[in-house]
């Protein structure tokens, strides 16, 4: 039984899951630190809010008294609009700075790859050529 968690752990899907998991806190801290200097000031200067969170928010009452305001329902697009601007900011930061450079990474290996096999063994016209010309020898 311990063997077998040794083997999992030790596969490369285990360690790749572990990976991802860190890379992708280390992503949120980015995209929040882009997000707080970056996005939420500038959405400040436009709206004259901190962040989208109060922009376009409605307060319906359910017929508690004014001054109650417990039980009234809140209606928030600019929560929705943040939680998609977080999820685009993710999504372009790990394409371009993770997807991008790793696909450029297997093609150049891919070019190698076939640069060794074309140097290595020869072609179908100098094989034939050998064929013959050892047939002709005898």
């Amino acid at each position: 039984m311990l063997n077998g968690f040794k083997e999992f752990i030790s596969r490369g899907s285990a360690v790749d899951l572990a990976v991802g998991v860190v890379i992708g806190a280390a992503f949120g801290a980015v995209v929040n630190s882009i997000v707080d200097g970056l996005i939420n000031p500038i959405i400040a200067a436009i709206f004259g809010e901190p962040d989208l969170s109060h922009v376009l928010t409605w307060t319906l009452n359910n017929g508690g008294t004014p001054l109650d305001t417990s039980d009234d329902a809140v209606l928030s697009i600019g929560l929705v609009l943040t939680a998609l601007i977080n999820f685009l900011l993710v999504a372009i930061a790990i394409y371009f700075f993770v997807v991008v450079p790793l696909n450029r990474l297997a093609n150049m290996r891919k070019k190698d790859e076939a640069a060794i096999d074309e140097q290595a063994s020869p072609t179908e016209i100098e094989l034939l050529t050998q064929i013959r010309d050892s047939l002709a020898s005898k």
